[in-house]
């Protein structure tokens, strides 16, 4: 085991124990990765800041059920990605799933790599209506396969991977046109 982490362990046992110093600690390694988390799921600042704060405050709570089964990282990232999820759903958003849509021919992409910066692909996402979002997020940038995706939200596989395409040929589409507006 590193030496990190068994820095992180003893931060935890602390934390369990009512450290508000360690909590402290443990909130300044991880927040800005959570934070990034949060801005992904919410798309802005004030929402973002709140549900990091939650999701902090949910995390330090059930800190005793942690098990180090995962790294306390994946942890605070599931129970954060939770969180947003729970708030989205609270605000009874309209995230539009169609699971009888027929489903989108594969786009053909361009080998062009200006086009496809970070930067520029995470504008585009910004763009995307909330239920596309929330899937291009967390499979792209977070990892996360359709069926985990779909327990997460509560739909089928197949919603996930259509709404994926969908959010996936949008961002090409909006790429397309920052593109020809450079030109």
């Amino acid at each position: 085991m590193s030496q990190s982490a068994f820095i992180h362990q003893d931060l935890i046992a602390e934390s369990i124990r009512g450290s508000n110093k360690a909590r402290y600690q443990l909130y300044q390694l991880y927040s800005k990765a959570m934070f990034n988390v949060c801005f992904r799921m919410m798309n802005n600042r004030e929402d973002a800041e709140d549900m990091l704060q939650e999701a902090f405050i949910q995390a330090f709570q059930k800190l005793e059920t942690f098990r180090n089964e995962s790294g306390f990282g994946t942890w605070l990232k599931t129970i954060t990605i939770h969180t947003c999820i729970n708030a989205l759903n609270k605000r009874k958003l309209d995230l539009k799933y169609f699971d009888e849509m027929h489903r989108f021919d594969a786009i053909e992409e361009e080998q062009e790599e200006a086009l496809y910066t970070t930067e520029n692909i995470i504008e585009a996402m910004n763009q995307l209506p909330e239920g596309g979002r929330i899937v291009f997020s967390l499979y792209l940038l977070e990892g996360y396969d359709h069926g985990e995706i779909a327990q997460i939200l509560n739909i089928t596989e197949s919603t996930s991977k259509t709404q994926y395409m969908r959010a996936k040929r949008r961002v090409y589409e909006i790429l397309k046109k920052t593109k020809s507006r450079a030109i």
